[in-house]
């Protein structure tokens, strides 16, 4: 068998995959959350957690390597693709959550720094990409409003995950520059979007799980912003702002897991994992909260292992790493 048979899976993997990495990494950081009320019970489960997303995001990258030198096209269609070019911002992304998982449990590093500030200028460098596309696309064709999906605040607002270490890591001044910039295109990313359902209507069924992206925005935001001094008015507003994107796309919960698993249900793992994190971060000094706080947690983390489980026997039953459905 020729190595290209052999990887020939590997040109349907997309950057969307890293999506798992993201998602992986938020769970753990939530559980380092829990430390105040479960110990080192909490403490553990995080670490292994982050285990899991390192070798994820491993496993990932190799393959990612292989795409790129077997299937250099499949990745060029990606990066031109309406839809699918704004989970570029995924990969670098996935490295900045690593490096604050990493520093989160062993303190500063040359690995965690060098991986936090590859992937700091990466997400710089693939919002500038996606912003300046804005200017340069005919904005009268569909084919640009196709692209106008919650996924979009993956790279745009995805500036502000630096900040949720870059202070313990010695960047401060760099992570709040680019929290700035994250709070300052999230409006503008939620008026592209608001413009495209009034235009287009909603986004395919398929990509209804991404709603649940709507969720990360604010909950990062508040997150990000204790460590950059915000007031503590701002951030229980941004929960209570994150709670609503929430509740929002529970409306769509029935129409998600009315349809087979594909690796867009993972667009809901790091914005739940997030809104988690922040509502242990807020039940801290709440008694009363904590109890809410614990059983979201054990929620998601079933979530996570629903999304595990059904990935492995995706792959395992070939329903997965195969050509995407015609359509945006």
């Amino acid at each position: 068998m020729s190595p290209r048979l052999f990887f020939s899976p590997v040109q349907h993997l997309g950057f969307s995959w890293f999506a798992m990495v993201m998602g992986w990494c938020g769970l753990s950081l939530a559980w380092l959350r829990a430390e105040f009320l479960w110990g080192t019970v909490a403490v553990w489960v995080s670490a292994a957690l982050g285990v899991v997303a390192a070798c994820v995001l491993i496993v990932l990258m190799l393959a990612t390597v292989a795409r790129l030198g077997w299937f250099p096209q499949a990745v060029r269609a990606d990066l031109q693709h309406p839809v699918r070019h704004v989970f570029t911002a995924a990969l670098p992304a996935s490295w900045v959550l690593m490096a604050s998982v990493g520093a989160a449990h062993w303190g500063f590093s040359g690995w965690a720094d060098a991986l936090w500030m590859l992937g700091s200028a990466g997400l710089m460098l693939v919002s500038g990409v996606v912003v300046l596309g804005w200017f340069r696309a005919d904005r009268h064709q569909d084919r640009f409003w196709l692209g106008m999906t919650p996924a979009l605040f993956i790279p745009v607002v995805g500036n502000v995950l630096p900040a949720l270490m870059g202070v313990d890591l010695g960047h401060p001044v760099w992570a709040s520059v680019q929290f700035g910039l994250a709070a300052l295109l999230w409006p503008v990313a939620w008026g592209l979007i608001g413009w495209r359902v009034r235009r287009l209507g909603m986004w395919p069924q398929r990509l209804l799980p991404l709603t649940f992206i709507t969720v990360a925005p604010p909950s990062v935001l508040a997150l990000s912003g204790l460590n950059l001094g915000t007031p503590a008015w701002m951030v229980e507003g941004l929960w209570c702002v994150a709670l609503l994107f929430l509740c929002g796309s529970a409306f769509v919960a029935r129409g998600v897991f009315k349809q087979a698993f594909g690796m867009p249900f993972w667009g809901m793992s790091f914005p739940l994992a997030a809104f988690s994190a922040l509502s242990l971060t807020l039940s801290l000094d709440r008694v009363e909260a904590q109890a809410w706080a614990l059983a979201g947690l054990v929620l998601v983390s079933g979530l996570f292992l629903w999304l595990g489980l059904s990935t492995v026997v995706g792959i395992w039953q070939g329903r997965l790493l195969v050509p995407e459905p015609p359509g945006p």
